[in-house]
Formats: C-alpha cells, sequence, structure tokens
C-alpha cells in the first residue's frame, strides 16, 4: 500500500512547524486579539452581477436590497475594529471579491469611513472585470484615491471567454484596457489564465503578445483553478475533462517566463511580471492585516481567522453589535516563521537580512531546505538575496496549486456550507 499525500504532508509539517502546532480551525466563541499599531487592510465584497463557474471565492448573484445591508454591516465592522485597536497605521488597502466595482458608490463610503477612523499611509488596490469598466466607474475609482488596479481579463480569445463563463467579447477588451491605462492610476494589471482545457502554447503567446501590443506592464498569469466545490470542479469530475499534465503545464511556464523576459519584463512573483519602474501589484503579501467582509480572512500576530462566509449571516451579526469572526486558528512561532518563509518564495526571493531574523544563522532545518533546493537548481544567491530559478518558480507554483490550496479547498468547502462552522482540520 502506498503513502497517501495526506501522510506526506503531515510529515512535513511536523517535521519543519513542530508536533505542537494543531493545523485546525475552531469556533471562534471568543478571540484575545494581541495589540498591532499598522496592519493591512482587506475588503471582501462578496457581489458579483455574473457567477463566473471557475471562481473558486466567496461571493453571491448581486441584489440591491442586501448591497444596501451589507454597507451598512461593513461600516459597523469598521467602527468596532476602531474601537479594538484605535487610530490603526494600515499600510495598504485590498479590495477584492467578488467583483468589488459592483459597488462602486458603497466603496466610496466605505473608503472614506476607513480614512475617517484609521490613518491610511499606503496603497488602495482594487481588482475588477472589463465588463464592469466604464468611465463613470474609472473616474470614481479615481475620486475614491484608488491607486491600483486589476483586470480579469483572462484571455484575448472568445473561445477560451466562452468556456470559462465570462460574458464580454474579446473584442472590447482592448478599448477597455486604454481607458483604464489611460487614467493615470500608480500601476494596472491585466490577468491572463493558462492551463485551460484545449489551450495550446501558441494561444498562451497569442494572450501575451496581445497584452504587449496594448503597453500592459504589468502583466500576472495563473492556472485554472479546479476547487471541488467550483462548477468547474464539479464539472471536470462529471464530464471528465482533464487539464494539461504537468509536462505540458512546465512547457506553458517556460515559455511565459521566457517571452516576459525576452520582452524587457522583470518577474516580480511566482506568476506575475512587470516592466519598468512600475509599482508592483499584488494581494497576497502582507504580513498582517485584517479583513471586513463576508468570507474575509485576517492575519495577526498568533491568530489567523475567517468572518462567515454567508452574508446574511454577516449581516446579522454585525446588526447585533457582534463580529461576525466564525473560526480561528493560533499560529505558534514556528508556524509564523514557515507562513513568511512561504510567501518570500512567492515573491521569488528572499532577502538574507529579515531571513536572520526569523530563522536564526543556525536553523538546521531551513538550511537542509536551502541546500536540497540549490542540488535541484530551485535556488541562487548573491550576498543580499536568495533567489528562486525559473525552475524553482515552477515548483513553488505546483506546490501552491496541489499543497496550499489544498487547504484552501478544505476550509472553503466546509464554511461556504455552514456558516459557523465548529471545527476544520487542515
Amino acid at each position: 500500500m502506498g503513502i497517501s499525500i495526506d501522510k506526506i504532508k503531515n510529515a512535513a509539517r511536523s517535521y519543519f512547524v513542530g508536533s505542537g502546532q494543531k493545523f485546525v480551525f475552531e469556533k471562534a466563541k471568543s478571540i484575545d486579539f494581541p495589540m498591532v499599531k499598522s496592519v493591512g487592510l482587506y475588503i471582501q465584497i462578496p457581489f458579483c452581477k455574473d457567477l463566473c463557474p471557475y471562481c473558486p471565492y466567496n461571493r453571491i448573484k448581486y441584489d440591491k436590497k442586501l448591497a444596501k445591508e451589507f454597507l451598512r454591516a461593513i461600516l459597523v465592522e469598521i467602527e468596532k475594529y476602531n474601537k479594538l485597536f484605535g487610530r490603526l497605521d494600515v499600510s495598504s488597502v485590498y479590495i477584492g471579491g467578488g467583483t468589488p466595482t459592483n459597488l462602486i458608490d458603497e466603496l466610496g463610503v466605505i473608503l472614506e469611513a476607513i480614512r475617517d477612523k484609521f490613518s491610511v499611509h499606503g496603497n488602495i488596490c482594487i481588482e475588477t472585470t472589463p465588463s464592469d469598466i466604464d468611465k463613470s466607474v474609472v473616474s470614481k475609482m479615481k475620486k475614491y484615491g484608488i491607486s491600483q488596479v486589476s483586470i480579469g481579463v483572462q484571455s484575448f480569445q472568445d473561445k477560451f471567454l466562452k468556456a470559462i463563463g465570462r460574458k464580454y467579447e474579446a473584442s472590447k477588451l482592448p478599448s477597455v484596457i486604454d481607458m483604464v491605462l489611460s487614467a493615470g492610476f500608480d500601476s494596472v494589471n491585466v490577468d491572463l489564465m493558462f492551463a485551460l482545457p484545449g489551450q495550446e502554447i501558441k494561444d498562451v503567446i497569442f494572450d501575451l503578445k496581445k497584452a504587449m501590443d496594448l503597453k500592459v506592464e504589468h502583466i500576472t498569469t495563473y492556472p485554472l483553478f479546479t476547487f471541488p466545490y467550483s462548477s468547474v470542479g464539479k464539472y471536470l469530475k462529471i464530464k471528465k475533462l482533464k487539464m494539461p499534465n504537468v509536462k505540458v503545464r512546465r512547457r506553458m511556464y517556460k515559455t511565459i517566463h521566457d517571452y516576459f523576459l525576452a520582452d524587457g519584463f522583470n518577474r516580480v512573483s511566482v506568476w506575475a511580471f512587470k516592466k519598468g519602474g512600475l509599482l508592483r501589484y499584488s494581494s497576497v503579501t502582507r504580513d498582517y492585516y485584517i479583513g471586513l467582509g463576508a468570507g474575509a480572512a485576517s492575519c495577526l500576530p498568533g491568530i489567523f481567522y475567517f468572518n462567515t462566509f454567508s452574508v446574511s449571516e454577516y449581516i446579522e451579526s454585525l446588526t447585533l453589535g457582534e463580529l461576525p469572526v466564525a473560526i480561528k486558528m493560533n499560529v505558534g512561532k514556528s508556524l509564523a516563521r514557515y507562513y513568511w518563509l512561504y510567501w518570500r518564495l512567492y515573491d521569488t526571493y528572499i532577502p538574507k537580512v529579515k531571513l536572520k531574523e526569523f530563522f536564526g544563522s543556525d536553523d538546521r532545518k531551513f538550511l537542509f531546505l536551502l541546500k536540497t533546493g540549490k542540488m535541484f537548481k530551485l535556488f541562487e544567491e548573491n550576498k543580499e538575496n536568495i533567489y528562486l530559478t525559473e525552475r524553482g518558480s515552477f515548483w513553488v507554483h505546483l506546490m501552491q496549486n496541489y499543497y496550499f490550496l489544498d487547504y484552501v479547498n478544505k476550509v472553503w468547502s466546509i464554511a461556504m456550507k455552514d456558516p459557523w462552522p465548529e471545527r476544520i482540520k487542515i
């Protein structure tokens, strides 16, 4: 009998993190909030006008009445965090979803409340889709002080847009992208997908070239994620339609990497590339952050927790004056170190000064990782940093797809069905 993937994962976790760390989210009956002075803010807007079947994130069909109730609730949530922590320094604000621009007018009110209760010093970033962009939306984003925009284009080819349930035509994309690029944001990112069913390398190159021809200088490429609870995941199981195998994905990833570098782009994460001095766009590499909205996650020293995924339960909790936190997991110092390391690998480089702060100079477990990685040509280094090679970036991408996202799947699968789970083991 072979060794299961779960047993390998558990053994690796125990070796690096230690057996004392419990990988369990439990019902958040009470929380001892650590005192912090500076955090990022994440705003989860769970509304979409079109529910894309491949999307694994917490979202529901847009409803005008529910959106008004949601606005009232999130303003209460902001007020409650202000009472807990005082006037926090906010290093960045990231607005995700869902499709945040579905609530473009409400966002103006939310950001005004955040500035009223906290000191916002960093960038304000937002996700949106081509079908949600017009001159009015772009004007309001600028008015609200949003500085970085990511457009979920996914493909410039109608056959792939149709396959993933997008409701816009490829012919409309150039004018939409030009509208956002011309507005003067600090950076504009375009998301493109690869490893789509039936997609070939020539299709990937077509999309990359199209984005570059439109003068997009920040592009994120990521594979189709097939979570079991998404309709795409269910479809794949029923129809037995398979994603490209690892060898095909490997060729696609190297093609993407080499194509960008040949055109003067630099790699700024496992999936993202940018050109020139443009400000980097990233949604995930904040060390500590507080999540606002239904299903939003928060990461603070010693604790990781989620709000209830149910929009109606989220609204009801805050109407009753209670924070909508559903589940929590305590995070020990060892896990916190490897959590930090994971996101540095996502960035594709590890600053040696910071590494020494987190791990010390004689951490044998990390030295084993580094030595093994260099043996397989996953890492290279200079005096200041340890870098992932292109090969290393691919394997981090694959690890995220098959390892980290397995944790996400376990939490999401239960939290989407049960607003207040008793226990989720990951």
